[in-house]
């Protein structure tokens, strides 16, 4: 499994010369990387006095931000069996008219399924980032810079799939299904926009960029 590779052998798969893992891994690797680093804040931030307040919210948003990392580690491998489905159905015979169209339509299954999971790591780094706002104004300003790292790498993982959702609508043929999925990604990007500003302005606050 990929997600279970040494940082070095994971990027020299990345690097190599297939096409898989490939952005839609790297997505998922990055909305992770976030919810990490979201985790990372709200440890630091329970059990000490001075936050005590803070607790009870502290506890709950660790606890969903190491659900949507462990998602978006299982979502790195998912994405890249996704892919090898397509170009396995790529690969099907076409001789005969028959074979043609059920290779088309193998396509065309693996297309939406190829769709489909980076939409999934998409909404898992956007639920991240809606967690940052409230652990950074209310977590330990110690650790804002690491939070604010996080944000960073969980946009960037929304903006990585939801580039792999636009390249596999784009060659999906069912309207109903690609219009579904364009409106689910285009309200996925406004609310992790939204989160995004939101806690890149309390880090810029607090740091003072």
């Amino acid at each position: 499994m990929l997600s279970e590779l040494r940082v070095y052998e994971f990027l020299q798969e990345v690097a190599g010369p297939e096409a898989a893992p490939g952005g839609g891994t790297a997505a998922a690797l990055a909305g992770a990387q976030g919810a990490a680093l979201i985790s990372m804040v709200c440890r630091l931030t329970l059990g000490r006095k001075k936050y005590a307040e803070a607790a009870a919210e502290m506890a709950a948003a660790l606890e969903r931000a190491e659900t949507l990392r462990q998602e978006l580690i299982e979502l790195m491998d998912r994405d890249a069996s996704a892919y090898d489905g397509v170009m396995a159905a790529y690969k099907l015979p076409k001789e005969t008219p028959q074979e043609q169209a059920a290779r088309q339509a193998a396509i065309q299954q693996g297309l939406q399924q190829a769709a489909r999971v980076p939409l999934e790591t998409l909404a898992a780094c956007v639920e991240t980032l809606e967690l940052a706002p409230a652990v950074l104004a209310r977590g330990n300003p110690n650790v804002i810079s690491d939070g604010g790292a996080g944000v960073l790498s969980a946009h960037a993982g929304m903006m990585a799939a939801l580039l792999n959702v636009v390249i596999n609508l784009n060659a999906i043929t069912d309207a109903l299904f690609v219009a579904t999925a364009r409106s689910e990604m285009e309200a996925l990007r406004a609310r992790g926009d939204a989160a995004r500003a939101t806690a890149w302005a309390a880090v810029c606050t607090h740091l003072g960029l």
